[in-house]
Formats: structure tokens, sequence, C-alpha cells
């Protein structure tokens, strides 16, 4: 049996010889750190195996054995150490094979995931680059949708713009040059000079706050609420346009439903859907909002007589500027209104959609309780 001692100098010599070329293993893939993964791998086989392999010859040197022996051993040594290098080029290789697959799979447009079998990390990022495509795909989607938006938004505020500014600018001069002198078509021109102007007021402060709420400044003042106080307050506001157009509106709201909510923002929300109902709702037509808690949330349901809206343009109904090809004339205003509603429900986390029934439309706020 070898004595402790000289088992302990056998391993320390072991230990040495291979620290060492562990060592030159590591200063030399430092340096070719930018080299090939082949390369690499190779290189790290080829360290572990000499690691390996320095130990042993080490002690066959330090050992009593005869030539013959000595021979043999070193021969076994070499052998094994020349298989275990080959194997790590082998699997080098097949890294690099599996890392081009990858490569070409990304360069091809559009991007698909390599039916080729890969190894686990590089299946991984296969996937992950397949949904960082696909959330890009969308992104780019969205942003042709929002340019799109904005090019109709400009034109039709445009179109909007022309009518009351040709007219404001027709009595101002029929003012000026005087035109027109007895007091009650000079009364009535001031009249609806100012008309106009509330309107233009009106539409740039739709601009205003649809650009506030894209840019995410909407800042909100949140305050505990009934959901009565909102419709009612709602209704109060629209109850003039309603009986101008000979339009019936009432609200209703089932129990005591209290919100934590920017009161004024919210109020603009649902008055905005109230005046947009009202609008597109024929003159002995009703329009009627009603609240009651669902599911959990506080839901809001504005019901007009529009007559529906065409199946294709429900999904655009909250779009910037959308308002379809019928709603295009003076006085229905910029098509901010839904667009507006959407952003101040959702700044609240809360949902908002449009759906076609009885005879007309019928939109639905859903909001969080108060805690």
């Amino acid at each position: 049996m070898i004595p402790v001692s000289d088992l302990l100098v056998v391993v320390w010599y072991a230990a040495v010889a291979a620290v060492g070329v562990a060592a030159a293993g590591l200063a030399l893939l430092h340096r070719l750190g930018g080299r090939s993964i082949a390369v690499q791998l190779g290189l790290v086989g080829v360290a572990t195996v000499l690691a390996t392999v320095s130990g042993i010859v080490v002690i066959t040197f330090m050992m009593v054995l005869n030539d013959h022996d000595q021979a043999v051993v070193l021969a076994v040594v070499a052998a094994s150490g020349a298989v275990a290098t080959g194997v790590s080029v082998l699997l080098g290789r097949r890294l690099v094979a599996a890392n081009r697959v990858l490569v070409t799979a990304v360069r091809t447009d559009p991007y698909r995931v390599p039916g080729t079998r890969l190894p686990a990390e590089l299946a991984e990022l296969a996937r992950e680059l397949d949904d960082a495509y696909r959330r890009l795909d969308e992104a780019h989607a969205r942003e042709r949708v929002l340019e799109s938006s904005r090019r109709d938004l400009v034109a039709w505020v445009s179109h909007d713009l022309r009518t009351p500014l040709a007219g404001l600018r027709a009595m101002a001069e029929a003012l000026e040059d005087g035109v027109v002198s007895d007091t009650a078509t000079v009364a009535r021109y001031h009249g609806r000079i100012r008309v106009e102007v509330d309107r233009l007021s009106e539409m740039v402060d739709d601009l205003f706050e649809l650009s506030r709420i894209h840019a995410g400044a909407l800042g909100l003042s949140r305050r505990r609420v009934g959901l009565q106080d909102l419709v009612a307050e709602v209704v109060a506001g629209t109850e003039a346009l309603a009986k101008a157009k000979g339009v019936r509106l009432w609200g209703d709201v089932r129990g005591r439903t209290p919100l934590e909510v920017d009161a004024g923002e919210m109020e603009r929300a649902l008055r905005n859907l109230v005046v947009n109902a009202i609008r597109h709702t024929p003159a002995d037509g009703a329009v009627e909002i009603t609240g009651e808690v669902d599911e959990g949330m506080a839901c809001v349901t504005v019901a007009d007589a529009c007559g529906g809206i065409p199946e294709a343009d429900l999904p655009r109904v909250f779009e910037v500027a959308f308002r379809g090809e019928s709603a295009r004339s003076p006085g229905g205003g910029a098509g901010l209104g839904l667009a507006i509603a959407r952003g101040i429900v959702e700044a609240h986390s809360g949902q908002i959609g449009v759906t076609n029934a009885g005879g007309g439309c019928r939109f639905v706020v859903r909001l969080p309780l108060m805690p």
C-alpha cells in the first residue's frame, strides 16, 4: 500500500501540472474570445484533455517504471487524448452548424422557427426571436394604423375647419364693409360668430385632450364618486341638446355604486358617448343611460336609436377621426369624441366597447369598483 506521504506528493505534482495547463488554456481562450465558438469549444476540450494527460505523464515519469511500461502508458494516454480532442472538435462543428441554421432563419424574410433540431439553448433563442419578430410585426401594424389615423385626422379637421372659418370671414367682412346694417341682422351675425367660435374652441380642446392621452400625460385626480352622480351630471349637461333635437333622454343607475375616478375626465368620456348618441338618433328617438354592477365591475350602457353601425365599421369606431362616410357633415365634430372617451376609460383601467342592438348601438363602459 502506498504511503500517505508518497500519495500526497503524487497528488501535488499532478495538480501542479494540471493547473499549469489549465491556466495556459484559459489565457489562450481569453485571447481567442472573438473567434468561432467551434474554435473555443475545441480549445476547451484540448485544455481539459491536456490537463488530465499532463498529470498522468508527470506521475509516469516520477514512478519507477521500466521503459516498456512507460511507453505503454504514454501510448494509451496519447490515444485517449486524441480521441477526446476529436470528439470536442466534432461537437464544436455540430454547434456551429446549428448556429448557421439559426442565422439563416434570421436572415430569411419572414422569420420562421427552424424545423431542424437545435440544442436546447439555441432552440430557446429561436423561440424568443420568433416572439420578438411577432411583437415587432404587431408594433409595425399599430404604427401603420396610427399613421393612417393621423392622416385622416389632419384631412378631416382641415375639412371641418374650412367651413366655419369661411363663414366667419364672410360675416366679418359683411360687418366691416357695412353690407349689413340693420340691428336684427347684425345681432344675428354676432350670435352666429359666437357659435362658430365656440365650436372651433371645442375642436381645439378635443385635439389638446387627445394629444395628452396619446402622450401619456393625462393626469388623473382620483376621488370617491358615485356612479349615480356621474350619470346625473351627464344627463343634466346633455339634456338641452336632446330637447333641441327632439330626442328623449333618461338615465338610471341601479343601487349605489362607488367609484374612484377623476370625475371631470370620466364625465367628459360619458358625455362624449351621450352626445354622439343624440347626434345620430332621429327626432322622437330615445337615448338611454343605465348603470349597474356586472361581474364585479361598474357597467355604464349608452343605448341609442341610430339604426346601427355597419359590422365592418364596428372595430374602427374608436379610432382617431373615424366617423363613417355618412357622418361627414358640418356640425358633426372632428370625429375625436369616441377616441377621447376610449383614452379616458383605458386610463382608468377600464374597458369600452360597442355593439348593434335593438335598432341602434349600445356603448358599454366597464370600470373597476372602488376597493
